[in-house]
């Protein structure tokens, strides 16, 4: 049997009559004008069922067979375009709600899209140059959906099928930081958001399923992101650099906050740029304007993110694929002690480490996701006071249920 299909709406009328509220009689029915049945398929506007029939308050009356049609000018809307009777108030409500909903559409949209034109719009850079006092911020890394299953079938190229797991822990952290009071001032993602290389098969899902994820976190606690080399390749492209821009905003790009500058760096193009060797030269010039900006307002620290550590324990250590080649290394850090830089946060390790060059602390953090050594899924409290910069990791659970110590919590509440 086929399914019943819906009847024709009227035709437009020259002048509805309308029934009066409470009246008794049903106004008379109109006669249509001889001519050919109107029908869609089998089903005629005669043939329909009375239940399907337009009700008789809706149907309009034609002038008999002959008569002038009015000036179009003067014809009211159809009947179908007539707003039925509102209760007062009831449409500001509506509008309100309805602008309620488009403003949540769009602040989900732009969350992920505040890095723009090589800064973060989250801040007004003019409100953020001079010192507030301390503040906090949350560092995380590596939520890299996908990796869990594929380290444990040991297939970390095709393995990455499932992703479940990640997604509780990533939104256990979005729990835990949305739990926090005082409210960190941004919640920044050291790099591999997701697992899948561009171009893999099980990318574009990942990416929407963090999304989903991340647009839970509280409004007020802006979303930082690093691109990592998972998201733009171990070897980038100005390709892959452009789509990871697309999803997630500029691959570098300066803010600040309370008297604090803070550098998000591509650390992929001082990994390998031998394909895109313009925009590593791109972003060391930008780097060395933005230092000269630092210099000039005479900012109270300089903070840096990136996704590759300098170092992971030593700055000599030697080079392998958790740091950076060594001259690359050594010309960064100099650059960066000379520039007064106190901290580098970077992801990449899956495990806690770190070290010092010169005064420069480079601070390792493990993963919220898979870990690769005996660290627990965790996320970093960083407090940012006048004279220092304190930080701590701790595991989800921790953070979760305990939220920060106390200790950290006096520092914050020492010059406010």
């Amino acid at each position: 049997m086929s399914p019943r299909r819906p009847p024709l709406p009227p035709a437009p009328a020259a002048s509805p009559t309308w029934r009066p509220r409470g009246a008794t009689s049903q106004p008379p029915r109109f006669a249509p004008r001889p001519g050919p049945r109107l029908s869609r398929g089998s089903l005629s506007l005669r043939s329909c069922p009375a239940a399907l029939r337009p009700a008789a308050s809706l149907r309009p009356t034609f002038p008999p067979a002959g008569a002038a049609s009015p000036a179009r000018a003067q014809a009211p809307p159809p009947a179908e375009a007539v707003p039925p009777p509102r209760r007062p108030g009831a449409r500001r409500r509506l509008s309100a709600a309805a602008a309620r909903r488009a403003g949540a559409m769009a602040a989900e949209g732009d969350a992920f899209l505040r890095a723009r034109g090589r800064t973060l719009t989250a801040f007004r850079q003019d409100d953020e140059y001079q010192w507030k006092g301390p503040f906090y911020f949350i560092q995380g890394a590596d939520p890299q959906f996908g990796l869990i299953k594929a380290w444990a079938v040991g297939d970390t190229k095709n393995g990455d099928d499932e992703w479940g797991e990640e997604i509780k822990l990533a939104e256990q952290a979005v729990q835990a930081i949305n739990k926090l009071s005082p409210k960190p001032k941004f919640f920044v993602l050291c790099g591999d958001l997701i697992h899948g290389m561009p171009g893999t098969q099980w990318r574009k899902d990942q990416e929407q399923d963090l999304k989903n994820v991340l647009k839970n976190t509280d409004q007020d606690i802006p979303l930082v992101f690093v691109s990592g080399n998972h998201d733009i390749g171990n070897t980038p492209t100005r390709e892959t650099i452009d789509n990871y821009c697309k999803n997630w905003g500029d691959d570098y790009f300066s803010f600040w906050v309370g008297g604090v500058l803070f550098l998000v760096l591509n650390s992929q193009l001082y990994f390998d740029s031998s394909k895109c060797p313009e925009l590593k030269q791109a972003q060391d010039v930008w780097l060395n304007e933005q230092l000269a900006v630092a210099e000039k307002h005479k900012c109270k620290h300089i903070i840096v993110f990136q996704h590759i550590p300098l170092f992971l324990r030593k700055p000599d250590e030697d080079h392998d694929y958790f740091n950076l080649e060594k001259s690359v290394r050594q010309e960064i850090m100099e650059k960066f002690h000379k520039a007064g830089i106190k901290a580098v946060f970077s992801g990449h390790y899956h495990r806690n480490a770190g070290g010092f060059y010169r005064g420069l602390e480079m601070v390792v953090s493990s993963a919220i996701g898979c870990q690769l050594g005996e660290d627990t899924h965790g996320l970093r409290v960083v407090v940012v006071t006048d004279e220092k910069i304190v930080h701590k990791y701790y595991s989800l659970d921790e953070l979760d249920s305990q939220g920060i110590e106390k200790e950290l919590l006096d520092m914050l509440a020492k010059h406010n």
